[in-house]
């Protein structure tokens, strides 16, 4: 493989440094998911991020979570199916018309957090977000954990299913991530993630924290705008790829 889609979560962290952050972080990733104002975000944050993707030609995501500010969407709040379509649908539709209001389209959703983890492990969640985003934005792609519940319930759904790994996060034997409350969840070092993503799209493989050799299908590649030192993370990988000719681009954009 000589491209990749590099996506970042953006829009989540607040005040001016915030901001920075999402300006930086977007001069190195092809694909930006925003924060529809449930776990994080509001309008006006959502307008900026948008705005500043359309100048640097960033394909635009919404990332829409549980409305739990408190735990940043990282705890499972108990809905029915039918209430997480609805909250599903009513963040990525706020999305979808700011990017409307100026000349752009949203490219992808991507679910944040505590509803990505429980859309990769249970068909019901999954259905309920993969229903959702067919009925408000029926051409996006449905952006899940690679191998996970939510990309066959893209595809059930008629949906572009894109297929997601993690810069750095580390992986348990089955595929899923390690939670973030275990030890070695995320990885902070530069030059290991960069090796370490560089060596994934080459060999289609990762290892697992207990050492298992796991292969995996990928369309794109997350880093989290929220891990300290992620601009020199971004930079890292950026710099890696070009030594290798890995080239960064949006899934179903051309080069």
């Amino acid at each position: 493989m000589n491209h990749i889609d590099l996506n970042c979560d953006l829009g989540e962290l607040e005040g001016p440094e915030g901001e920075a952050l999402d300006q930086k972080m977007m001069t190195y990733v092809s694909s930006i998911n925003v924060a529809c104002g449930g776990h994080a975000g509001d309008a006006d944050r959502i307008r900026k991020v948008v705005r500043q993707a359309l100048d640097l030609k960033v394909a635009i995501g919404a990332h829409p979570g549980y409305a739990d500010r408190a735990n940043f969407g990282r705890v499972v709040v108990p809905m029915s199916p039918r209430e997480i379509s609805t909250l599903v649908s009513q963040q990525v539709q706020r999305v979808a018309d700011i990017a409307d209001e100026f000349g752009g389209k949203l490219h992808h959703v991507k679910p944040h957090g505590a509803l990505y983890n429980l859309a990769a492990t249970s068909p019901e969640t999954a259905f309920a977000i993969a229903t959702a985003v067919k009925n408000v934005a029926p051409t996006c792609r449905l952006v899940g954990l690679s191998g996970s519940c939510l990309i066959d319930a893209a595809k059930k759904a008629g949906l572009r299913a894109v297929r997601e790994i993690f810069a750095d996060r580390n992986y348990l034997a089955d595929g899923t991530l390690v939670p973030r409350h275990q030890p070695n969840a995320v990885l902070h070092d530069a030059a290991e993630i960069a090796a370490r993503v560089a060596s994934i799209i080459r060999t289609g493989t990762v290892i697992a924290l207990d050492g298992t050799k796991l292969p995996l299908q990928f369309d794109t590649v997350c880093l989290h705008g929220d891990t300290p030192n992620a601009v020199v993370i971004a930079a890292e990988i950026q710099r890696v790829f070009t030594e290798c000719g890995i080239m960064v681009r949006a899934v179903d954009v051309n080069a």
